[in-house]
């Protein structure tokens, strides 16, 4: 194979395709050159003046590298690998570094295989990071625990990179045993970071014990403060977090190629909307950076990160993994080739998916029957600690407040009303219990099995009716999202896969969830300036600030402690 590349190189022989007349974007010197590129077996092995069995005439359209997601969880687009792959390879990405770390917390390895094996023989390269945190607290009943002789198991797989993010600072800073295990097998492998705020001293350590990229970072100190210690800097534009408008001014011609586009979560109505790391070039591009340099963010530079030899780039020897652009203000996407083969034209994916067995990432919701008792909310008296929602944001608000209270039993107000967790894999009867604030619904119920980061059933409403019926079916379906009103079943979206994921395609899953966001709105009366199921499955998860509620029980996570519902 060397010898006949070697020969189409040098001109002797046709190459099986070529690419005519190109603006080829060259990411190792910054230049736009015109000319042919020759395609081999799938590899790229001319630059210049070709001839090929078959020719493909650009007429002086861009020729750029495809584009990698340095950092992204599959399951937040609520399909599957191969879903997924339709939904994003059009926009121009080729390959990603996903962390499974959302299957994993409900089916542990299982999950991560079924991710590795579901994603096989796609048009869109999936490597993976293995999770480092399963569960992400102790403060939480997961439906696994991952320690560092289960990932040992793994590590060993051809896709498998390193270690996904290490969400358990304090852990890697306080010399955690758990922790430094993992930190210890994975030594030569990348592992990626999840520390914001740590700075100075703390951040040294973390560094030290491995730690090579971040994505948390939300602030340009934060950045700096990271690249000057030889980090990986993540510049994240998803949908819970948008940080790439602040992050890229910092960006510049020094530090830029410690610099990676990543999306980490970006939910179906984005991905169809705005794209995936196409948007972070052309919101890069608006911001003023050299289009060039936001393609090398966007390719190169996280090939070079994750040690991804052959991709990343238009040169002899690489992977023809392309993208042709009709400029480099606008940035559309017009074709995208998986080596050498057309998969995505105007926004469309050109190839087909097989059927899939996904019989073992179902049945997932296994809870002890629940009754209405059980979500009781017995108080002292009537003042208690409220969970108080902000607008547009997932950082809660600890609050104090006096509330309605009969026979020691808590009643429902148009301000505050129930969350119940219930946790749902190992049938412990588990149903941690809180107050919310500024959810906004009235004479119903929304209940997920999405809820981060265990994953359990997560319900809030205003009566315990609609709570209960709300439970019973994402029983009955076997995990998804569900809409209550008046002892009624108003809609449901099944997440059958884990209780994360639907086997249905992204366009088909977006407008189910656009559906019952109208009536989440129209019907129960959830406050505007919430999403309502974004904001519900993240009120679980006790590592974002300042209060939230696991199966356990009310959690303030300043204090790291449980707390008690009454004052």
């Amino acid at each position: 194979m060397i010898k006949k590349m070697i020969k189409i190189a040098k001109g002797d022989e046709k190459a099986q395709l070529v690419f005519k007349n190109a603006n080829i974007i060259n990411v190792f010197t910054n230049e736009i050159i015109a000319g042919d590129v020759a395609v081999y077996n799938g590899r790229i092995v001319g630059i210049g003046q070709y001839k090929g069995e078959k020719e493909i005439d650009l007429k002086g359209k861009f020729l750029s590298p495809a584009f990698i997601d340095g950092h992204v969880h599959i399951e937040s687009s609520m399909v599957t690998p191969s879903q997924f792959a339709k939904a994003i390879v059009p926009s121009g990405v080729t390959t990603i570094i996903a962390d499974p770390h959302e299957i994993a917390n409900v089916k542990g390895l299982d999950g991560i295989r079924y991710i590795l094996e579901e994603s096989d023989d796609l048009p869109l390269d999936i490597y993976v990071m293995l999770p480092s945190c399963v569960p992400a607290t102790p403060f939480e009943n997961s439906g696994a625990v991952l320690k560092a002789e289960d990932l040992e198991k793994l590590i060993g797989e051809k896709r498998v990179l390193g270690l996904g993010e290490m969400m358990n600072y304090p852990g890697v800073v306080n010399g955690d045993e758990d922790v430094l295990e993992k930190l210890t097998l994975f030594k030569d492998h990348i592992i990626d970071g999840h520390g914001p705020i740590i700075k100075d001293k703390e951040l040294n350590a973390y560094v030290v014990g491995g730690i090579d990229t971040e994505h948390e970072c939300s602030t340009v100190e934060e950045m700096v403060d990271r690249l000057r210690l030889g980090m990986y800097i993540h510049i994240r534009e998803g949908s819970a977090a948008r940080n790439l408008t602040e992050l890229i001014k910092a960006v510049n011609k020094d530090n830029l190629r410690r610099c990676i586009f990543c999306t980490d979560d970006k939910h179906p109505s984005d991905l169809l909307k705005n794209g995936s790391i196409d948007h972070n070039i052309r919101l890069a591009i608006k911001s003023g950076v050299d289009p060039i340099d936001c393609i090398k963010m966007a390719s190169l530079n996280a090939a070079e990160c994750y040690g991804l030899k052959g991709k990343g780039a238009i040169a002899p020897g690489y992977l023809a993994d392309m993208v042709v652009i009709d400029n480099l203000e606008d940035f559309n996407i017009l074709e995208v080739y998986k080596a050498g083969e057309l998969k995505g034209k105007d926004k469309e994916a050109l190839f087909n998916l097989e059927n899939r067995d996904n019989s073992r990432m179902k049945n997932t919701v296994n809870i002890k029957k629940v009754q209405e008792e059980d979500l009781q909310i017995y108080l002292k008296g009537d003042k208690a600690n409220v969970i108080k929602l902000l607008p547009h944001n997932l950082v809660t608000e600890k609050v104090e407040r006096k509330v309605m209270v009969k026979d020691g039993k808590f009643i429902p107000s148009k301000d505050i009303m129930k969350v119940a967790v219930v946790e749902r894999h190992n049938k412990t009867g588990n149903i941690g219990l809180a107050l919310v604030e500024g959810f906004g619904l009235k004479n119903g119920s929304i209940a997920s099995t999405i809820a981060h980061d265990s994953h359990n059933i997560i319900v809030i409403g205003d009566n315990d009716r609609d709570m209960l019926l709300a439970i019973e079916e994402l029983q009955r379906v076997g995990g998804g999202i569900t809409l209550v009103s008046k002892g009624e079943i108003i809609d449901t979206l099944p997440l059958t896969i884990a209780g994360l994921m639907s086997e249905e395609p992204l366009h088909k899953v977006n407008d189910k969830l656009n559906n019952m966001l109208n009536k989440a709105y129209d019907v129960l009366g959830v406050n505007e300036y919430i999403e309502p199921f974004m904001t519900l499955s993240f009120i679980a998860l006790p590592v974002i600030p300042n209060i939230k509620v696991t199966d356990m029980g009310l959690f303030d996570v300043k204090e790291f402690k449980f707390i008690d519902l009454s004052l």
